[in-house]
């Protein structure tokens, strides 16, 4: 990178000190970026968490016993549905699929994008905006890491259209309930198990060794255009859905909009990222065939005939 910056300082006029300055701030512009997304996504899930406990208070989920009317009782309560209720929330979504059904839950999986993809792409975008200030500082022209994110969301957003659909068959398919919680044990277990088993793919290490090492990458396909830095992010988009994809269906498992998975899950694939291995990888597979194996046991043991010793599962 050195190199490439030397040679642009010596072809290329030093920019103006209001320029300089207002490209220096590559870095600060791509956290900002990065926060405000972020926070929009989990500050969308709060207030439908809340929204739903004040429309159904309790639940039956075992919290009748705390006291009504107060704002600080409510927060506790919808706290602890989130922590307790098996799914998010009960909203009426028809395996029918009307535009209201079709938007509602599409709107919450860009959410779940926003609040689980963006904070585990945060190395990647400021590896870029590092790169960026360098290249400013040595007179070369740079694009804002913005243009980046967009790309990078792009695929992101295609995935939720995606897995829209997808939500809506499984339902029709009764795999999934109205209220976006599995209905099949065994399907669970499938999932988890398809999940760990992909950990150990070549094309998981593979995706995952270049969401790990992004500064390469950007040096070897640097660009001074808007266009090009898109397609950057779109590349990097690419490889990251190649990472993650199976890790974000493991939320059909446990159920849609779960907050606690959904927080455990994003931790996951931000500790893939962050390492320089692929052994956290496999450590993650072993543990999601272990869960998925678990489910399946369970599953059987539920319908063993009556005539067999029956095992009981805490």
């Amino acid at each position: 990178m050195s190199e490439m910056t030397e040679e642009v300082a010596s072809t290329s006029p030093l920019p103006e000190p209001g320029v300089e300055r207002g490209l220096a701030r590559s870095r600060a512009a791509a956290i900002l970026c990065l926060v405000v997304m972020v926070a929009a996504g989990w500050i969308y899930l709060g207030f439908a968490l809340v929204t739903h406990m004040q429309s159904d208070p309790g639940s039956g989920t075992g919290l009748d016993f705390l006291p009504h009317g107060q704002r600080f009782d409510a927060f506790a309560r919808a706290l602890a549905e989130a922590l307790c209720r098996p799914h998010f929330g009960r909203l009426a979504i028809s395996a029918d699929g009307g535009f209201v059904d079709i938007a509602v839950v599409f709107v919450m999986w860009v959410a779940m994008t926003l609040a689980m993809m963006l904070p585990t792409a945060g190395p990647m975008i400021l590896t870029y905006a590092d790169i960026a200030d360098s290249a400013a500082k040595k007179g070369a022209a740079v694009i804002s890491p913005r243009v980046l994110i967009a790309g990078y969301l792009s695929v992101w957003l295609g995935f939720a259209l995606a897995v829209t659909s997808l939500q809506f068959v499984l339902t029709r398919a009764a795999l999934l309930d109205p209220a976006m919680g599995t209905a099949s044990p065994l399907f669970s277990g499938a999932v988890f198990l398809a999940a760990g088993a992909y950990q150990f793919s070549q094309l998981k290490h593979a995706c995952v060794t270049r969401c790990q090492r992004p500064f390469p990458f950007f040096l070897t396909h640097w660009s001074t255009r808007a266009r090009g830095v898109f397609r950057l992010g779109l590349t990097q988009g690419v490889y990251c859905l190649g990472c993650c994809w199976l890790m974000m269906l493991v939320m059909f498992a446990v159920g849609v909009m779960n907050v606690v998975w959904m927080a455990a899950v994003g931790l996951i694939m931000a500790g893939e990222k962050i390492g320089t291995t692929t052994r956290f990888s496999r450590l993650v597979g072993g543990a999601f065939a272990l869960v998925g194996a678990g489910f399946v046991v369970a599953s059987i043991a539920a319908r063993w005939p009556a005539g067999f010793p029956q095992f009981h599962f805490v």
